[in-house]
């Protein structure tokens, strides 16, 4: 049944959307005549490479930087990519890899090998045992990334410290909940897909929608208490697996 939901609401979206990111890619070859497309090569299902459609809303060869996670005010990112990146274009285009069964519309959002899942604890591989998706509960909670970010001399080191621990707390809880919810998960990909939307028009009611799901689906309160958001910034901590001391003060220095 997800798989079936999958199918249908990215077609859907795709083919809404379709007028809009044609005229976005129309307007990154303007800009610099080079592809509107950027192929980013993530880790999915089962440890597997694959090539997650993006329009291309960086300069070219962007990525030859050596920095993964991107920040508010990044100079990587061009004018036309910026109005991409503010309307989630660059994520709609993500949808024709769910037609194709690389991602579902919610699940762990894909990550890149190095200073993603070449960092992961054994209990964060549990995240690649299911599809990554296009949206799931930390895409709402973390829709700010890229001004939690914004002014950190290692952009990827504060990412690592200050929103994976959480973001991989919140997708493990997703992947032990569709683990045995069976049809259920189609109801709460729903809601999260929801909660997505209405982000965009009120981010503090989706907060406290995603509040809700978490006490369903029995959450710690320390969790909760991060995924409220009341703070500029979340605390930093360990992922899921790995030792706090150690994480900060240790390896999450390298």
């Amino acid at each position: 049944m997800k798989r079936a939901f999958d199918i249908v609401f990215a077609a859907a979206v795709l083919t809404v959307a379709s007028p809009v990111l044609l005229t976005a890619m129309g307007l990154v070859w303007l800009q610099d005549r080079h592809s509107p497309l950027y192929l980013a090569r993530r880790v999915g299902r089962n440890g597997a490479d694959f090539q997650m459609v993006k329009i291309r809303s960086m300069v070219v060869d962007a990525d030859c930087s050596g920095v993964n996670s991107t920040s508010a005010g990044d100079n990587r990112v061009t004018p036309v990519g910026r109005w991409i990146r503010r309307c989630k274009l660059d994520e709609v285009s993500q949808f024709w890899n769910v037609l194709v069964g690389e991602m579902s519309v919610v699940g762990p959002r894909p990550n890149t090998r190095a200073w993603g899942v070449d960092l992961y604890t054994a209990e964060e591989q549990r995240l690649l045992s299911v599809r990554p998706g296009i949206t799931d509960l930390a895409s709402i909670v973390f829709a700010d990334e890229g001004d939690i970010l914004q002014g950190a001399e290692n952009a990827d080191l504060t990412y690592n410290q200050l929103i994976r621990p959480w973001k991989s707390r919140l997708g493990l809880l997703y992947v032990e909940r569709i683990g045995r919810a069976g049809g259920a998960a189609v109801w709460l990909d729903l809601r999260i897909a929801w909660l997505t939307a209405l982000a965009i028009v009120s981010r503090p009611a989706a907060l406290k929608g995603v509040e809700g799901i978490l006490r369903e689906l029995g959450a710690d309160e320390a969790l909760i208490a991060v995924c409220r958001r009341q703070g500029a910034k979340p605390p930093a901590g360990a992922p899921p697996g790995a030792d706090r001391i150690f994480f900060l003060e240790g390896a999450g220095q390298a």
